[in-house]
């Protein structure tokens, strides 16, 4: 058998960030960093000194963008003693799709594009393969054995709700009585929903949506404020349902897609910080404020001892023009990586979750999708008049970030969960 590769979910300065975050002060962390031996030699004390700060400097740099967490031989597997599952490339497997859009109720009908009239079905053999190992089938009876009990949450945009859809049409396929998976509101999945929450009655599991596109509060103007201010994000409070998402045992969030000036300020809505207005204040500042806020929220009400935080990246659109009214789907994955990846949102995710002190696992699906143009909606939405660029269709892209999510909640913390 080929030696174990270890799991890395590490950070770095572009397109490879993401893992759990721990102090510096950590004596499981610093245990095993290897120092570099002082000299004893008097006559080389200067020189050691200075060998010895820059190897601490060193070893602190590698434990901030580099941990490699502990992996169960049971999951990722492969050659190298270290593996960042979010660099690789997509790889034809004739055994995907995963599951039938068209059997499984909670699949939105606008990411159903076989339903919709896509002929081709060649974007559906597609399996994400990281470069230096495997990660391992997705077994659907296997993941509710180990979900069992649990509750996991989604919390952000249709991005989000697409993942949560995604999630719930996999693990139906170890169901053998469909009836016992319902959603507990009997409501039908709407785009403007707040709440949507789907249960497996036979392994007690819960799987839910929060609808949050900003995770910040939104709401009405302060008085006196100019008449073009319609609605405000308070970036320093966030979302009123907060209380909600906390009682979890997996927390995954996004945001970024409605960070712009079409959805935020050709609508009206501007920025208030404590209780003020900030006309002036850039995009992507306001997006980290919001971060912060969220950050904040974790490290302060969120049990990381229990709760599995996850924060998702931003998904690349393929949109051919700038005025998204063009939109040209592949017939197969692009050999280059394309597409609007929003890198400077990228870079405050990995600012603001490299000083967290409570544990977050960053799934930074970002280039993972860059390959991906031929797997958007594109025409076959419903109704059909909408073109689509952004979102997936379903079973597609959002399948590979779930089994990096179940791959890593069982390998990295299998001791603890579903054991």
């Amino acid at each position: 058998m080929a030696p174990l590769a270890a799991l890395s979910f590490g950070r770095s300065s572009s397109a490879r960030f993401g893992s759990r975050t721990t102090s510096f002060n950590s004596p499981r962390v610093l245990s095993r960093r290897k120092w570099l031996p002082y000299s004893a030699s008097p006559s080389l004390t200067s020189i050691a000194s200075i060998l010895f700060l820059s190897s601490l400097a060193f070893a602190l740099y590698l434990f901030a963008f580099r941990r490699i967490p502990a992996t169960s031989p049971e999951f990722f597997f492969g050659p190298g003693q270290d593996c960042d599952v979010f660099a690789g490339s997509w790889v034809p497997d004739d055994t995907y799709p995963l599951y039938n859009s068209s059997e499984c109720p909670f699949a939105e009908r606008g990411f159903n594009c076989l339903a919709n009239g896509r002929t081709d079905t060649g974007y559906l053999r597609w399996r994400w393969k990281p470069s230096n190992c495997d990660v391992p089938r997705f077994d659907a009876r296997e993941a509710l054995s180990r979900l069992r009990g649990k509750r996991i949450v989604f919390v952000g945009d249709s991005m989000s709700r697409t993942q949560w859809e995604s999630l719930i049409c996999m693990l139906m396929t170890g169901v053998d009585d469909k009836q016992s998976v319902y959603e507990v509101n009997g409501s039908k999945i709407s785009k403007t929903i707040g709440f949507l929450g789907v249960r497996f009655r036979g392994f007690n599991l819960s799987v839910e949506f929060f609808r949050s596109v900003f995770l910040v509060q939104q709401g009405l103007p302060p008085k006196q404020g100019p008449k073009r201010v319609q609605s405000t994000l308070k970036l320093d409070k966030l979302d009123r349902m907060n209380k909600r998402w906390m009682d979890s045992d997996v927390l995954i969030f996004n945001s970024g897609h409605w960070w712009t000036a079409t959805k935020l300020f050709d609508m009206g809505c501007y920025f208030q910080v404590d209780g003020l207005l900030r006309l002036g204040l850039p995009i992507t500042a306001a997006f980290k404020m919001a971060l912060e806020t969220w950050a904040s929220w974790v490290e302060m009400m969120v049990n990381t001892n229990r709760t599995h935080v996850f924060l998702r990246t931003f998904e690349p659109s393929h949109w051919s023009d700038s005025n998204q009214k063009v939109c040209e789907i592949t017939q197969q994955p692009t050999s280059e990586a394309k597409g609007d990846d929003r890198s400077e949102f990228g870079d405050i995710i990995t600012e603001v979750v490299g000083k967290m002190r409570a544990s977050v696992t960053v799934l930074n699906v970002t280039l993972m999708g860059k390959f991906r143009s031929d797997a958007h909606v594109g025409t076959w939405s419903h109704p059909a008049s909408i073109l689509d660029c952004s979102h997936w269709c379903l079973p597609g892209v959002p399948d590979a970030w779930n089994e990096l999510l179940l791959s890593s909640l069982f390998a990295n913390e299998w001791r603890k969960f579903g054991r």
